[in-house]
């Protein structure tokens, strides 16, 4: 059994990130899994993943909307934490796999290319047991959806459920839509949100 804690859309607010490195630390997870949105239009990336490893978890990332390729690189390089986005990760049976960015914003991509990067990080670990993709941007033809007329969900996202069925989508980006729950045929599509959502998997 692997323990997360699943959070995102910090927007560079170094107090609520020590609160939940504090959490993290409380529930005992064995990773800290982080949706993007780490900055908001990278105005700072100080006291935003340091408070994690400060607490000795390990953490793994994607870029969201509001910060570079660039930078989530940079992020992660600098913490040791692990890039998800067009890559994997593997604990024992349970293995995950992500896309950052988002169809929206400074660091836009085509569906094609979200599609297309989900697809390059899944050849990596498809023959694991349990996997888990995490996206910045939710899937297209959800409820989420529906909780911003701006903010439209992703077509490429949802084909990658479809296709590679997932057994849990973990994402953020709307913020009104955090803690929603909902299924995509076999798939579970979780808006974590800033608040965060522990898993024991």
């Amino acid at each position: 059994m692997v323990k997360i804690f699943a959070t995102g859309d910090f927007h560079s607010d170094s107090r609520l990130t020590a609160r939940l490195a504090e959490k993290a630390s409380q529930e005992k997870v064995d990773l800290v899994v982080i949706t993007g949105d780490i900055t908001h239009q990278e105005m700072s990336t100080e006291g935003l993943i340091g408070p994690f490893v400060k607490k000795n978890k390990k953490v793994a990332l994607i870029p969201g909307n509001h910060e570079s390729f660039a930078t989530a690189d940079f992020l992660s390089q600098f913490y040791g934490a692990t890039n998800l986005h067009g890559y994997s990760l593997r604990i024992g049976d349970l293995a995950f796999f992500g896309c950052g960015g988002a169809n929206c914003g400074l660091n836009q991509l085509t569906e094609e290319e979200i599609f297309e990067t989900l697809a390059r990080a899944y050849t990596q670990i498809k023959d694991v047991k349990k996997k888990i993709m995490v996206t910045h941007v939710h899937p297209s033809g959800t409820l989420m959806e529906k909780f911003s007329h701006y903010v439209k969900g992703s077509t490429g996202v949802r084909k990658a459920i479809q296709t590679f069925q997932p057994e849990i989508l973990l994402c953020s980006h709307v913020h009104e839509a955090e803690g929603v729950e909902e299924k995509i045929g076999k798939t579970t599509v979780i808006n974590v949100g800033k608040k965060g959502k522990v898993l024991e998997l």
